[in-house]
């Protein structure tokens, strides 16, 4: 065990606690962080926040349980739903009739923000069917048992289509009727881009059991998966209603916030999955789940940073039709999302995790007891504890990307905005709810101090291996 190993032989890293200044209060804290989670902008501006993205409506159709079957339904559909709101995001773009937009770069960071978005799915759908409970669960329309027919179902709805590849069966696709991106494939600004879509599906999708049928070739003749029946497109762009402000950029800030509410709605249903995971001990999925919510608050960066296309005048006017002002440091923007601050809190929370999933306690007196089980697991390579690793390492980079997006956050509203609005009408300080987030300590000290020594330790050993006034491999003499 490294700790028996570390005490005999290095006087630095033995079982007592380390020559290093880690105040008792941040151990014990391992797990139990005394920085407080950001508060919530003011009653007022999140309902007026929720009724502009008629996120009310938009909830009803993420949450709505049609396949009691289907585990998975309420994670994969809001993110099949963000994809829909991004087909028509590029019909909004491209319908742009202003000379001063940025068409060429909206258009890249569409195809861009797709393609990511369609990573993310096929990742959701290869995961489930890895795993035993929820393989075969998903709604599909295997169209192999139309015996090469060409059928619509009961609703009159699906085009497919059926062609034969030399010397091999048939292939047969089936087209979604409701989605906007086989439309997009038709008119003449959009078709390039539609297409190439529609390629990244096929490619996407390629290790998962079934294909999205949005007009993709679908080559390997997978059953199709029931993409109308699943995301309602119908019923998703009828929730597009905004106040009419004769102000272009109305509809690219609403259509951009839906988008994003629906992915952190999305991140919800993961954590809870995280949750139920790490309770029955399944840390290889558990550790799975976490690589997704990192990247997932990627994409939320990545989903904000449109606001920089838009066109500072018609931005800021449009700020002021909506009446849009921050106007205390507990009402920073981004704090009018309550799914936001949820997902904030819960993906924090994970380090409350760590001491059960090392299988030890917190020391009341601030010990490391948490740190040395972790330098346990890290240098031990045990069977059955790899999965562990995998998810300490993947709560870590989930507070990496959390960090990441509320400090990209911070310097988007002083690009989009000016620094003083940004800031509430204040001075600039790290002390508001917004800088603390990514400035304060690390949530899982206990995880930082085991590779501090883990790393020392090594360094230990290779000195003492070589001896003294060896070359260390990098060009520097160990003394």
């Amino acid at each position: 065990m490294i700790v028996s190993e570390i005490s005999a032989k290095s006087p630095k890293l033995s079982k007592k606690p380390p020559n290093v200044s880690l105040p008792s209060s941040i151990l014990v804290a391992g797990q139990s962080s005394s920085s407080s989670s950001p508060s919530s902008a003011s009653a007022t501006a999140c309902l007026a926040y929720e009724h502009y993205l008629h996120l009310l409506e938009l909830t009803k159709l993420w949450s709505t349980k049609q396949f009691p079957n289907w585990n998975n339904e309420l994670i994969i559909k809001p993110a099949l739903q963000a994809l829909e709101i991004t087909f028509r995001f590029i019909s909004i773009v491209l319908s742009d009739s202003r000379p001063y937009s940025n068409h060429r770069e909206w258009t890249r960071r569409l195809d861009s923000l797709t393609t990511h978005q369609l990573e993310l799915i096929a990742t959701l759908c290869e995961d489930e069917e890895e795993d035993g409970k929820t393989r075969g669960t998903a709604p599909i329309v295997d169209l192999n048992t139309l015996n090469g027919m060409l059928a619509r179902d009961g609703n009159g709805k699906g085009n497919s289509a059926v062609w034969k590849v030399p010397g091999a069966t048939q292939v047969v696709s089936r087209t979604s009727e409701e989605s906007l991106l086989p439309r997009l494939a038709t008119w003449r600004k959009s078709e390039d881009i539609a297409s190439k879509m529609m390629f990244s599906i096929e490619c996407q999708m390629k290790l998962c059991p079934y294909t999205l049928g949005l007009g993709e070739t679908n080559l390997s003749n997978k059953p199709i998966f029931n993409y109308d029946l699943v995301c309602r497109p119908l019923d998703l762009h009828l929730v597009k209603k905004t106040a009419n402000l004769e102000n272009s950029e109305n509809q690219m800030l609403f259509t951009t916030h839906q988008i994003l509410e629906s992915w952190i709605y999305v991140s919800r249903g993961l954590l809870k999955r995280i949750a139920e995971r790490i309770d029955g001990q399944d840390f290889d999925r558990a550790a799975s789940d976490c690589w997704l919510l990192e990247r997932i608050w990627k994409l939320l960066s990545e989903i904000e940073d449109l606001h920089l296309l838009m066109d500072p005048d018609d931005f800021l006017r449009l700020k002021n039709q909506l009446a849009i002002k921050s106007s205390s440091e507990s009402e920073s923007f981004c704090f009018r999302s309550k799914g936001l601050l949820e997902i904030t809190k819960l993906s924090r929370d994970l380090k409350h995790r760590v001491p059960e999933i090392l299988g030890v306690e917190v020391d009341p007196k601030g010990g490391p007891r948490l740190q040395e089980e972790a330098m346990r697991l890290y240098h031990g390579h045990e069977k059955g504890s790899i999965g562990k690793v995998h998810l300490l390492q993947a709560f870590q980079a989930v507070e990496s990307s959390l960090k990441g997006f509320f400090f990209s956050y911070r310097q988007l509203l002083v690009i989009v905005m000016g620094s003083l609005e940004a800031n509430g009408n204040r001075a600039f300080n790290m002390s508001d709810s917004l800088s603390r987030i990514f400035s304060e300590p690390t949530c899982f000290p206990s995880l930082d101090a085991a590779k501090t020594f883990l790393g020392d330790y090594w360094r230990y050993e290779n000195v003492t291996s070589k001896g003294p006034g060896t070359d260390n491999g990098c060009g520097m003499m160990e003394q």
